[in-house]
C-alpha cells in the first residue's frame, strides 16, 4: 500500500469515525430509519452532483442501468442494512464502543474471502490481523468495564452488540461483492449507484416512520455531516481504495476506526478515555500497519544467527 493509499485510509478511519458521533446525535430524535435514509439520500445527491461536475453522468448513467441489481444489493448490504443496525445499536451503546465492534469487519471479510473467493491470507497479513483483532477486544472490554450501563448491560447492551456485530458482517460481505461484480465499475458510478439504491430500499420506511415531532437545528446539522462527510465523500474514498488495493486491505480502515470514533466521542460527547483505551488504540494501529502492508516483515524476521 502506497503512501498516498495509507493517507486515504486514514481519512476514511476519521470520517467513518465521525459517523458514529453523528449518529449518537441525531438517532434519538429521528429514529433510526429516517436517519440513515436521508444519511443515504443527501449522501447520493452529493456523488450523483460529483459526476455531474465530472461530465461523466451519462456514462455513468448507463453502467448503473445496466448493473442495476448489483449496484442495489451492495446499496443494501453496505449502507441501507448496516446503517440502520448500528443506528439502532447506538441508542444503547456509546458511539466509541459501536466504533470499536465495527473493527470486527476486515475479520468477516477475510473469512468471507477466503470461503467464498478463495482469497489467500498470508502469514503475515493473519498475524497483522490477530493483533488487530486483539487491541478490538482490549477495546471492547474496557468500554464494558469502565462505561456500566453503556455496554453489554442487560439484553438491550446484548441486543445492540450483536446489531453492531451484524452490521460489520454485513460490510465484509459486501466488499467482496463489490470485488466479484463490480471491479469493472469506476469508484464514484459505484458509491453513487449503490447509494441510489439504498436510498429507494429505505425511503418509504422513513415515510412511514418519520418522527412526529419537530427536530432540532444539532440533529440535522448531524445529517448533513453523516449525509455529506461520512457518505458521500467517505464512500467515494472506501470504492476507490476497494478498486486500488482490494477489499481486504480497504476493509482494514476498520481497525483505525475505533481511535478516531473514542477521539471525537471524548471531545464532544465527553465519553471517558482510559489509559487501556490509548493501549488499546496502540495495538490496534500495530496490526492495522501489518494487515495492510504498511510493515512487510516482522522486525526479527530475516535475521542471521549469529556464531562465535
Amino acid at each position: 500500500m502506497s503512501p498516498v493509499n495509507l493517507l486515504q485510509l486514514v481519512c476514511l478511519a476519521a470520517l467513518w469515525g465521525a459517523s458514529f458521533l453523528f449518529i449518537r446525535l441525531g438517532v434519538a430524535e429521528f429514529g433510526v430509519a429516517p436517519l440513515m435514509a436521508l444519511r443515504v439520500g443527501i449522501g447520493a445527491v452529493f456523488l450523483v452532483a460529483m459526476l455531474l461536475g465530472r461530465r461523466q453522468f451519462s456514462s455513468s448513467l448507463a453502467i448503473m442501468r445496466k448493473r442495476a441489481l448489483p449496484l442495489l444489493i451492495v446499496g443494501i448490504l453496505n449502507s441501507a442494512a448496516p446503517f440502520c443496525l448500528f443506528a439502532y445499536a447506538e441508542l444503547t451503546l456509546s458511539a466509541g464502543a459501536t466504533s470499536v465492534i465495527n473493527a470486527t469487519t476486515p475479520l468477516w471479510g477475510a473469512l468471507v474471502a477466503y470461503l467464498w473467493l478463495k482469497d489467500r491470507l498470508t502469514t503475515l497479513r493473519t498475524i497483522g490481523t490477530t493483533i488487530g483483532f486483539a487491541g478490538v477486544l482490549l477495546l471492547v472490554w474496557n468500554q464494558i468495564e469502565g462505561s456500566p450501563g453503556s455496554a453489554g448491560s442487560g439484553a438491550a447492551g446484548v441486543l445492540a452488540a450483536a446489531a453492531a456485530l451484524a452490521a460489520s458482517a454485513l460490510y465484509g460481505v459486501a466488499g467482496n461483492f463489490a470485488k466479484k461484480y463490480l471491479m469493472d465499475v469506476d469508484a464514484m458510478t459505484n458509491a453513487a449507484g449503490s447509494m441510489i439504491g439504498a436510498t429507494l430500499v429505505l425511503a418509504p420506511i422513513a415515510f412511514v416512520t418519520w418522527p412526529a415531532a419537530p427536530v432540532s437545528a444539532p440533529a440535522w446539522a448531524a445529517v448533513l455531516a453523516l449525509g455529506v462527510g461520512c457518505t458521500g465523500i467517505a464512500y467515494f474514498i472506501y470504492y476507490h481504495l476497494v478498486a486500488v488495493v482490494g477489499p481486504a486491505r480497504a476493509m482494514t480502515v476498520t481497525f483505525v476506526i475505533p481511535l478516531f470514533g473514542i477521539l471525537w466521542g471524548a471531545l464532544f460527547l465527553h465519553e471517558r478515555v482510559s489509559l487501556v483505551m490509548l493501549e488499546g488504540c496502540a495495538v490496534v494501529l500495530a496490526g492495522t500497519a501489518l494487515a495492510t502492508g504498511a510493515i512487510k516483515r516482522l522486525p526479527f524476521s530475516g535475521r542471521r544467527k549469529l556464531v562465535g
